[in-house]
């Protein structure tokens, strides 16, 4: 059984459909399966699973039965059906490149056309840090180009820090939309920011956005820990499966059985001893990695591939990619609008073909895509005004104590003043933007620093 959470229940509910040929209709489901799912979870799962064309649907309201999709049924239940799942031609997608139309090719033919496969060391032997390159030379180029942020000589974890609240939201719910979460950006939004469950959601919906609001902060809340070692990623893991795993024991620890995928026609190594190995030469090889972009790719491509948890391995893929964009400062990866469609025929080409063509394009793709929410508003601003961000506090103490101690507005007379906070780096910039801020003063604007028209006059005069 595969152990991705909403995968794992429409395989159970397919199975016990499968063994009622007449029919079988919700509520008996509810009590056969013992998901744990709500009446209307349940629905949307049943729903998803006659779109995909695996189960058929007869009789209407609460005469509705879902039976198993056979050749001989097919016909049978189509006039009660609902409208058939939209043809892949009309689903969202990304522009991709002729080798990765490819791969799209063989992963859309059905499970039994395709070859099935075990994991190959020889993938993942013939990657030589710095030496091979899955990303060539002109596109990590173009990415570095797109990536880079105005905080790119400040502190590693700088950039992130800035947008937080906004990368809290936008990757939480991304990643998990691509696993399958019925979570809008909108009630996402309100459960990070203010505690609120969106209605109708189950709790494991919910528990998954948290997980990876709580990951997310561990990664940019201590930048200088968060590396690409097993210690990172085994936490990373723990965060994110936490609540989602049948065995609480298996949380930030390598599975000790074997793993399906549904879907793909690849079987994963099962070894413990193998996978601890393999493991650790992955993240030595990442580790190795000195471009970040080579960087973030590689475990995108190589962790989902080796599965070496239980469940929750392409969300630790997407956030361990973040890593390195977190300690260089660059624009970090949300996969904010990735259709999901894309990104799973891409895992699958790496799964069942070992080609990452198409994971190359979905990932250049994303990049662009999260360079334009966040680099492209940073960069309408000015370095210092992320410095006054940051310096917020301080900056209105400052202004207000020149203009109530009446000194006038010199660079000495600011220098004295400058609070212990200000980093030494940041001194000379925050000097510039308080005088700036001085010489702009006026009975509008004080206010913001909490100063009285009187008190300004004072010091003009």
């Amino acid at each position: 059984m595969h152990h991705d959470t909403i995968t794992t229940q429409l395989d159970v509910l397919r199975q016990a459909i499968a063994a009622h040929p007449q029919g079988i209709d919700a509520h008996a489901l509810l009590r056969q399966t013992d998901l744990g799912l709500q009446q209307r979870t349940l629905q949307r799962r049943l729903a998803l699973l006659v779109e995909q064309g695996h189960i058929g649907v007869q009789g209407k309201a609460r005469a509705m039965r879902y039976v198993p999709m056979t050749s001989s049924t097919a016909v049978a239940v189509q006039a009660s059906a609902p409208p058939p799942a939209t043809p892949y031609a009309a689903q969202p997608y990304i522009p991709i490149s002729p080798e990765a139309q490819a791969i799209q090719t063989y992963v859309r033919q059905p499970r039994h056309l395709r070859t099935p496969v075990a994991y190959r060391t020889e993938f993942l032997a013939a990657y030589h840090p710095n030496s091979t390159h899955y990303l060539p030379a002109k596109l990590r180029a173009q990415l570095h180009d797109m990536g880079r942020s105005p905080a790119q000589q400040t502190p590693a974890g700088t950039f992130a820090k800035d947008i937080l609240s906004r990368l809290l939201i936008d990757l939480s719910w991304a990643s998990s939309q691509l696993e399958g979460n019925t979570y809008s950006r909108l009630d996402t939004a309100r459960l990070i920011e203010l505690g609120q469950t969106a209605e109708g959601k189950d709790a494991l919906e919910t528990q998954m956005i948290l997980n990876h609001k709580q990951a997310i902060e561990f990664l940019v809340h201590a930048p200088e820990a968060a590396t690409v070692c097993p210690d990172t990623l085994f936490a990373l893991h723990a965060l994110l499966s936490d609540g989602l795993l049948p065995e609480p024991a298996m949380c930030g620890r390598i599975r000790s059985r074997a793993v399906e995928i549904g879907g793909s026609v690849y079987l994963p190594a099962a070894l413990p001893q193998l996978l601890e190995e393999l493991f650790t030469a992955v993240v030595n090889i990442a580790a190795e990695i000195e471009d970040p972009f080579e960087q973030a790719f590689f475990l995108m491509v190589h962790l989902p591939y080796l599965q070496p948890f239980e469940d929750v391995n392409k969300r630790v893929s997407r956030l361990a990619a973040n890593i390195p964009f977190i300690r260089h400062n660059l624009c970090p990866l949300s996969f904010i609008d990735v259709p999901q469609q894309a990104y799973v025929d891409a895992i699958i080409g790496v799964y069942e073909l070992n080609q990452v063509d198409l994971l190359r394009d979905v990932f250049a793709w994303a990049y662009a895509r999260s360079c334009q929410q966040y680099v492209a508003v940073q960069q309408t601003l000015v370095p210092p005004d992320i410095l006054r961000l940051r310096y917020r506090k301080a900056l209105g103490e400052v202004v207000a104590a020149i203009v109530r101690g009446r000194k006038s507005a010199s660079e000495a007379h600011v220098q004295a003043l400058l609070p212990p906070e200000v980093q030494p780096e940041d001194r000379v910039r925050f000097i510039q933007l308080v005088m700036t801020e001085l010489a702009g003063l006026h009975a509008g604007n004080a206010v913001r620093f909490g100063l009285r028209p009187l008190e300004l006059l004072d010091w003009q005069h």
